[in-house]
C-alpha cells in the first residue's frame, strides 16, 4: 500500500479461496473497473448497474459480470465482480488480462481499506470483516457480525457523545472564570463521568470474554497414568482420536485437536501420564506434558474417582495450581472419595456439559458464567485486543478526570483528561489513526478482501 493510500487507480484480485471449485470470483474496484470489464468482454454497451450479465472473457471463459456503481458498492467506488468457473488458471488469466487492460493487482485487505477510506466502514467494522472470514465457530461469527453491524461502534459513539457534551459545557465555563463551573455543576459532572466510567468498565469486562471467543485457548489434560485422560480427550472432541487401552502409559507424546467448546475454539492437548519412570520414551513424554502445561491457559487435572487418591494424585493436586479444573473421572463406577472435583464419566458422557461450562468459566474468569446453557447468549461487544487497549486508555483518562474533580481541580485540568479519553475512542473507531497502524491492520487480511 502506498504511503498516501491512493484510490485513484483500479485494483483487481481473485476474491475466492485458492484451489479448484465450481465457481470463482474476480473483483475489481476503482474508476476504470467498468471500462476494463467492457474491454475484457469485447462489449460495446456499458454494463447495467446491479444486473448480472452473461459474457465471455477473451475467449477463455464464460462468465457473469455484475457492476456495482459508486457509491453503492462495498468499497464506495465502482466495483465489478466477474464470476467464472473455479479453475485457478482461468481466474489468474482473467486477473492478468485485467492488469493488461489497466488495473493493478490488489494488496492484502486493499478492498476493505478502500471501504474504510471512503467512509463505508469504520475501523472497528473493517477489522470485523477479517474476523468474520476467519471465524471457525458459530459464536465467533456472531461476535464478528455484530461488530460489522455496528454494535461496538454505537456503544463507543454514545460514550464519545457524553464526553463531548461534558467537554463543551466545561469549555463554555472557561468564559466565566469568576463563577467556576457555570454551565454544569461539579456534582453533575462527576455523575456524568461516573456513568461513562461504568459503561467503559462493562465494555472492558466484555472484552476479556470476547478475546477468549476470538482467539481461543490451549487446554491441557493432565493426570497420572490410567485415570482416563485419553478417554476424556476423545469424549470432548467427539471421536476416537487417542488410543485407549487398560495399560498404563499408553500415551507417550502430545496429541492435539481443535475443538469447539460452546462456541469457543480451543486446542485440546492429551498428554502422557505424569509419574516417575525409568522408560526413556515415557520420561520424554512426561517432560513434554509438563512443558505443555506450563504454556496452557488451563489444565484439566484428571483423577480417578473410583480409586483412592495415591501419592501421585496428591503431588499433582499440590503441584498444579490455577487456572485448573479438577475432574473426578469414571463416575460410572462407585465413587471411593468425594471432593471439589467435577464428577465425569468419559465412557457414558455423564458430567461433560458441566465440565464444558466449568472450562468456559475458568477461562473467562467468571465461574458459572456458562452454566446451564449451550450457547453464551450475551454476545460480547468487544473481542479485539487493540480495541480493549484503547478502551482501557479511555477508562484511565476518565478515572483521572474524576480524581481531578474530587480534588477540586479547575476546568482546564479536567478537560485535558477528557481530551485524552476522546482521543483513545477516536483511535478505536479510526477517526484518529496512523498510517502505520492501518498498514499493520490491513496487511493481515487475505488478498481479494
Amino acid at each position: 500500500m502506498g504511503a498516501s493510500f491512493s484510490t485513484a487507480d483500479t485494483i483487481v484480485a481473485v476474491a475466492t479461496p485458492h484451489g479448484r471449485g465450481g465457481l470463482g470470483v474476480v473483483r475489481m474496484s476503482g474508476p476504470e473497473s467498468a471500462a476494463i470489464a467492457q474491454r475484457l468482454t469485447h462489449r460495446e454497451l456499458p454494463f447495467e448497474p446491479r444486473h448480472a450479465t452473461l459474457a465471455v472473457v477473451r475467449d477463455i471463459d464464460q462468465v457473469v459480470v455484475t457492476w456495482f456503481a459508486a457509491p453503492h458498492s462495498y468499497t464506495g467506488e465502482d466495483v465489478v465482480e466477474i464470476s467464472g468457473h473455479g479453475s485457478p488458471w482461468l481466474l489468474q488469466s482473467i486477473v492478468e488480462s485485467a492488469c493488461a487492460a489497466g488495473a493493478r493487482l490488489a494488496q492484502p485487505g486493499e478492498f476493505t481499506l478502500r471501504a474504510y477510506l471512503h467512509g463505508r466502514l469504520d475501523l472497528i467494522q473493517a477489522e470485523a470483516v477479517a474476523d468474520l472470514i476467519d471465524a471457525v465457530t458459530p459464536l465467533q461469527a456472531r461476535v464478528a457480525f455484530d461488530q460489522l453491524e455496528g454494535t461496538l461502534t454505537s456503544a463507543v459513539q454514545r460514550i464519545d457523545a457524553q464526553l463531548f457534551d461534558l467537554a463543551a459545557k466545561l469549555e463554555a465555563s472557561l468564559d466565566f472564570p469568576d463563577e467556576g463551573f457555570h454551565f454544569i455543576t461539579r456534582t453533575n459532572a462527576m455523575t456524568d463521568l461516573a456513568d461513562v466510567q461504568s459503561e467503559l468498565e462493562r465494555l472492558i469486562k466484555d472484552g476479556r470474554r470476547g478475546r477468549l471467543i476470538r482467539e481461543g485457548r490451549m487446554v491441557v489434560i493432565a493426570g497420572r497414568p490410567n485415570v482416563g485422560k485419553s478417554s476424556l480427550f476423545n469424549a470432548l472432541i467427539g471421536t476416537n482420536r487417542a488410543i485407549v487401552t487398560p495399560l498404563a502409559g499408553t500415551t507417550r507424546d502430545l496429541l492435539t485437536e481443535q475443538v469447539d467448546v460452546r462456541g469457543v475454539p480451543m486446542t485440546l492437548v492429551d498428554t502422557a501420564g505424569l509419574r516417575e519412570s525409568a522408560d526413556v520414551i515415557e520420561e520424554e513424554g512426561v517432560r513434554r506434558a509438563e512443558q505443555a502445561r506450563e504454556v496452557a491457559a488451563l489444565t484439566l487435572l484428571v483423577l480417578d474417582g473410583s480409586q483412592p487418591l495415591d501419592e501421585d494424585d496428591q503431588r499433582l493436586l499440590a503441584q498444579i495450581g490455577g487456572p485448573r479444573v479438577v475432574i473426578a473421572n469414571k463416575a460410572d463406577l462407585p465413587a471411593v472419595w468425594s471432593g471439589s472435583g467435577i464428577a465425569v464419566s468419559a465412557v457414558t458422557g455423564l458430567g461433560l456439559d458441566e465440565l464444558r461450562a466449568a472450562i468456559i468459566g475458568a477461562l473467562s474468569g467468571e465461574p458459572g458464567a456458562a452454566a446451564g446453557t449451550e450457547e453464551l447468549r450475551d454476545v460480547p461487544r468487544v473481542s479485539n485486543q487493540r480495541h480493549l487497549l484503547q478502551l482501557e486508555s479511555a477508562l484511565t483518562a476518565v478515572t483521572g478526570s474524576l480524581d481531578q474533580l474530587n480534588q477540586g481541580a479547575t476546568e482546564e485540568l479536567v478537560l485535558a483528561e477528557l481530551t485524552d479519553a476522546r482521543e483513545a475512542l477516536e483511535a478505536l473507531t479510526g477517526k484518529r489513526t496512523s498510517d502505520d497502524l492501518l498498514r499493520h491492520i490491513f496487511s493481515t487480511f487475505c488478498v481479494g478482501k
